[in-house]
């Protein structure tokens, strides 16, 4: 291969490309390679190659002279063709940098004349014309002016929202600016978050992503972006048209300045991140990157065949987190995220991939105990999608302090019991029901109480949600029974079946008024147990707005008014949105809404003269709770009595009436101060500053399928 003609990289251990004193540095791992290549692209695209030195510990490395901010590159790499022991090494296809910090050009399309020469092909037709180039960008010495808001895990209320989708119709948004980062900065962005009351946005992948080739053949692209491109490198069509005019340093500048407005807004920012695969497809698909590097090292393959990939997530390849180098990619990339770009969190897309040995899924594993322990990373929020579709994925309850996960047993139970169970059973039901819905309630301690000692976790790493981006909005949640996917070009093959969903008795949009103030009430039930549950509750973007996605429950290739939000609402979506706002000001306004530890049943404070319970269940006739009530299938009227310690804060009943008849219930009689009537769910709109109090003892008529919510307040002397 010869020798390089480049000076040695003073720090070879450093990857990706850097700017230093004159120049930069270059650091690339492809241990398995016989050569790599440098490749700088001019304005005109003339392209100079530059053999790099090593490897030295697998790394290929250099300083090169006079290279500045704006130079577009990207590398070759030379080896072995050897599929059958997973070596697919060619020097004809163009790599970009797996630490590239901008990104520029386009991806050409499958669809596209010549594009099989991005194909894993031993093809000698150079790849160049059909990739993108990675751009060399200068790294901001100083963190962002407003500081970081730092919201306690009790008090976070996470909003999942696409970057593009937010603001692509909202009709207070500069044009210019709708669907880019600095849209979502606007201060009519920014004042609506402030105005719901959330705490934190939780956006779809904003890392550089590429449309799947099946998708180019149907003429669609990916909308939702989980299939990454670069982990170091901002979406560039997220960001405004005359930011990418400029060039990769302003995309990374317009992200930066989102995330500083944000924070200056009081909300923290959490990114949906993808480690667990990449754009590339299977072994045969896309050489993009990390296959045409080190396809060895990188990917996960069976053991005894390594030209066949292990595929735990179904997007065609799955990065190998049993190799040191993925662990160390991924955790550089984070730290790049909350050091460089000033972000609060992760959220990380089918994670039980993340944590996969040989062996299955470890709590241990080297790089979740590297992550929870990173002075940087530790101290961030870290939420997990606890699954993945291989052997063994299901691992909900068993990611390490301190995370978060995503808790669908909290999902599939609360829709289950206000639609399938309640509004759209008929007949009698052979099992209880009620036990589950207060396990989830009180916050899901069957899950993530297992620890020593018990409950270290608290209630906050149950991260409840009735919907997310992957599924039904909550609106189609009571308008639909069935998926309705056809927009996607699979005949309605795509997207789960188990939604756990009633169109309340017909199917899409009607006029018909009693069908429709019945799906609103369905809304007002399950987003008010979302935001009324023990836990960190998270809200799908728009559910608020009764956002519809025309039933379709796999929106992710639908880059159009399907999935955008629609900012034309009419009465009733204003009603919703002010009843959903309530009931966060009222969380945030009463603790006990908000508990830091699993309720017991006992006083968390043993000094206590009077005894107060943090917890306790009760009948519809005001009794305490037994085993046979619990047990009866036909028990569908709860009320859950919470209550904190301190003499100075709130105690609060929530009383659910999951039957189809008004119910009598008497608020129970233990001692305590009236209580008031705050929420409830039977009502259109919250309910007005209340006349007169509600005394233990009193009956009270709840209409059928609703929840209400009373707060008892302090006596005072």
């Amino acid at each position: 291969m010869g020798k390089s003609e480049l000076a040695e990289s003073p720090t070879p251990h450093k990857l990706g490309v850097h700017l230093v004193d004159g120049g930069v540095t270059v650091g690339v791992w492809a241990a398995h390679a016989t050569g790599v290549f440098l490749c700088l692209f001019d304005k005109a695209g003339k392209e100079t190659r530059h053999l790099l030195n090593g490897p030295t510990n697998g790394v290929w490395h250099a300083y090169v002279p006079e290279i500045k901010e704006g130079q577009r590159y990207g590398f070759r790499a030379s080896g072995p063709w050897n599929p059958k022991q997973g070596l697919r090494y060619n020097v004809n296809k163009l790599l970009l940098d797996p630490y590239g910090r901008g990104l520029e050009g386009n991806l050409a399309k499958m669809t596209d004349t010549g594009a099989s020469a991005l194909l894993c092909t031993r093809d000698a037709t150079d790849s160049a014309p059909l990739m993108p180039r990675s751009v060399v960008t200068t790294e901001p010495r100083e963190p962002l002016p407003a500081p970081k808001p730092h919201t306690p895990w009790t008090d976070s209320i996470v909003y999942e929202i696409h970057v593009k989708g937010f603001t692509q119709q909202m009709g207070d948004v500069p044009e210019n600016l709708r669907g880019t980062y600095a849209g979502l900065a606007h201060p009519a962005s920014v004042n609506y978050l402030k105005s719901l009351g959330i705490t934190a946005v939780e956006l779809l992948p904003i890392h550089a992503f590429a449309s799947e080739p099946h998708l180019e053949h149907l003429g669609l692209t990916n909308y939702w972006g989980y299939s990454t491109l670069s982990f170091f490198s901002p979406h560039p069509a997220f960001a405004t048209a005359d930011a990418r005019a400029k060039g990769a340093q302003a995309v990374q500048d317009e992200f930066r300045g989102m995330v500083d407005l944000l924070h200056a807004a009081g909300l923290e920012v959490i990114l949906d991140v993808v480690y667990n695969h990449t754009a590339e497809g299977s072994a045969t698909d896309r050489v993009l990157s990390w296959k045409g590097l080190d396809n060895r090292t990188y990917y996960r393959s069976n053991p005894n065949n390594p030209q066949h990939y292990d595929d735990t997530t179904g997007t065609g390849n799955t990065l190998d987190f049993a190799h040191p180098s993925v662990v160390k990619m991924a955790l550089d990339s984070l730290r790049y995220w909350v050091e460089v770009m000033g972000v609060d969190g992760f959220r990380f897309d089918l994670a039980a991939t993340l944590g996969r040995t040989g062996t299955g899924f470890s709590t241990n594993h080297p790089f979740l105990t590297a992550l929870t322990t990173d002075p940087v990373l530790g101290a961030v929020k870290l939420i997990a999608e606890p699954w993945d579709v291989g052997l063994g994925g299901w691992q909900v309850g068993n990611f390490p302090q301190p995370f978060g996960e995503w808790n669908d047993r909290f999902r599939d139970y609360v829709r289950s019991y206000w639609l399938e169970w309640g509004s759209g059973k008929v007949g009698d039901r052979h099992h209880p029901t009620a036990p589950e819905l207060a396990t989830r309630i009180a916050g899901s301690s069957d899950l993530f109480g297992h620890s020593d000692p018990y409950g270290m976790r608290g209630p906050f790493a149950s991260v409840n949600f009735i919907t997310a981006h992957d599924g039904f909005t909550a609106r189609d949640l009571v308008t639909y029974t069935n998926k309705h996917n056809d927009a996607n070009g699979e005949n309605n093959r795509d997207g789960t079946d188990n939604n756990r969903s009633f169109n309340h008795g017909v199917e899409g949009p009607t006029d018909d008024e009693k069908v429709m103030r019945a799906r609103r009430r369905s809304l007002r039930n399950l987003l008010g147990t979302l935001l009324l549950s023990a836990g960190t509750p998270m809200l799908l973007g728009g559910d608020e707005l009764g956002r519809t996605q025309r039933g379709n429950n796999n929106a992710y290739c639908q880059d159009n008014d399907i999935a955008w939000y629609d900012w034309n609402l009419q009465p009733w979506q204003h009603d919703l949105r002010a009843s959903v706002a309530r009931l966060i000001e009222l969380r945030k306004a009463h603790r006990v809404l908000r508990p830091h530890r699993f309720y017991d049943g006992v006083d968390d404070d043993p000094r206590d003269e009077l005894f107060r319970a943090d917890s306790a269940w009760f009948r519809a006739d005001g009794e305490h709770e037994d085993e046979d009530w619990w047990e009866d299938p036909k028990t569908r009227v709860v009320q859950f009595m919470r209550s904190l310690s301190e003499a100075d804060e709130a105690d609060a009943l929530v009383v659910i009436n999951g039957s189809r008849a008004v119910a009598e219930v008497t608020i129970p009689a233990d001692e305590g101060a009236p209580w008031t009537l705050v929420w409830d769910s039977a009502l259109e709109t919250p309910p007005p500053p209340p006349s007169g109090a509600v005394n233990p003892g009193d009956t009270q008529e709840l209409r059928p399928m609703s929840i209400r919510l009373y707060i008892s307040e302090p006596v005072t002397s």
